[in-house]
């Protein structure tokens, strides 16, 4: 089953953006420089913030601006949950 949860999710990166306000734990560590700490470091901003735009991931301790660079056109920020 994660075989294929991880399959899904690759080729979704690969024709879909991640949404920074509603992805899961899984989708987060999908994109490129984040892994099951910072996406959970995500989620946790999130609870209290909604990412009104793509910047606003480097307010999240441990995200700097060149990951947010590196991954923009895979990203999106839309309403939040």
């Amino acid at each position: 089953m994660k075989i294929l949860t991880m399959i899904f999710l690759g080729v979704s990166l690969l024709f879909g953006t991640v949404d920074i306000n509603n992805a899961d734990q899984t989708e987060l560590s999908s994109i490129n420089g984040i892994g099951a700490k910072k996406a959970d470091a995500i989620i946790k901003y999130r609870s209290t913030n909604c990412f009104k735009s793509i910047d606003e991931l480097a307010n999240v301790k441990g995200i700097g601006a060149k990951t947010v660079e590196k991954n923009r056109a895979n990203l999106t920020a839309n309403g939040c949950k």
